[in-house]
């Protein structure tokens, strides 16, 4: 007898054009990618040091030599917001991650073993029943602030997120009869949960972990921001708008341009996944 093989994903390069066919998602992912080299990029473009400090240059306004004006210390806004880019980036990817791993791994068990469902729904449920940002204050308090700890908070904040998506489309799935034969024919667990079920739930992963990007940039910045996320000596778009409150009056470019870089990329992100989204839903697609 054959062997039973899960249904291939519809991808390729026809949903390729599709997605790039449609004006939003080319918007959001130009921007994206714009935000993603220019952070990248900033030891090379940058044209000063983020810790350089310049007390006579102190809140100059933009201009020819400091285009988005400078801090408090005299240090260029155009340079630590590049920087800035570069670790709400790194912390928007292993935020996707870590929730990644843990959701997936929750959602598949909860979905495919019945007896543990019921439990692992109910922490899924408790965790998602805190606010997020409330929920992450809490567990960088516990942890003690720090780069890593905000990428784990955050990861757990998220991760139900995840889990609930994965959970409810791999309790379709286990019924479906592609799985049910392949029990039947002494598939291991392993290979069934792996080959079957989690090659099927790539789309729904794939549309909630541009989600969680967003959403984890947001946090991180509202973090910084209340003084609970990274050091305040290393630039992040929320702590330099923390810092800018205090001169909001007379120094509005201080905040201006970090809130403008946050818009974007999240903005982009979301664009970009409403397009995933409409495109990987098989309901969804036959509306456009």
């Amino acid at each position: 007898m054959a062997a039973v093989s899960a249904p291939a994903i519809e991808a390729g390069p026809g949903l390729l054009r599709q997605l790039l066919r449609r004006r939003t998602v080319m918007i959001g992912l130009v921007v994206l990618c714009a935000v993603a080299l220019l952070a990248l990029l900033a030891p090379w473009i940058s044209p000063f040091s983020p810790s350089r400090l310049s007390i006579a240059n102190r809140l100059k306004p933009p201009g020819p030599v400091y285009w988005f004006g400078t801090d408090e210390f005299g240090r260029d806004g155009f340079t630590r917001t590049l920087y800035a880019g570069r670790l709400s980036l790194l912390v928007g990817v292993s935020v996707v991650a870590f929730a990644c791993v843990v959701g997936v791994t929750l959602g598949l068990v909860a979905g495919f073993f019945r007896r543990l469902d019921t439990p692992i729904a109910r922490v899924i449920d408790a965790m998602m029943a805190f606010p997020d940002i409330l929920l992450a204050i809490a567990l960088v308090a516990a942890l003690g602030p720090s780069l890593a700890t905000v990428i784990v908070a955050l990861g757990i904040v998220y991760a139900p997120r995840l889990a609930r998506v994965v959970r409810a489309s791999t309790l379709v799935i286990r019924e479906l009869p592609y799985v049910e034969a392949a029990r039947a024919l002494g598939v291991p667990t392993w290979r069934i949960l792996t080959r079957h079920v989690l090659r099927n739930l790539v789309s729904p992963i794939l549309v909630q972990g541009t989600f969680i990007f967003a959403y984890a940039m947001l946090a991180e910045a509202g973090l910084s921001f209340l003084g609970v996320g990274v050091s305040p000596e290393v630039p992040t778009w929320g702590t330099m708008i923390a810092a800018g409150r205090q001169y909001v009056g007379q120094a509005d470019w201080m905040t201006l341009f970090p809130g403008i870089a946050i818009v974007l990329s999240v903005l982009s992100l979301q664009l970009v996944g409403d397009g995933l989204r409409d495109l990987l839903d098989p309901r969804l697609r036959k509306d456009l």
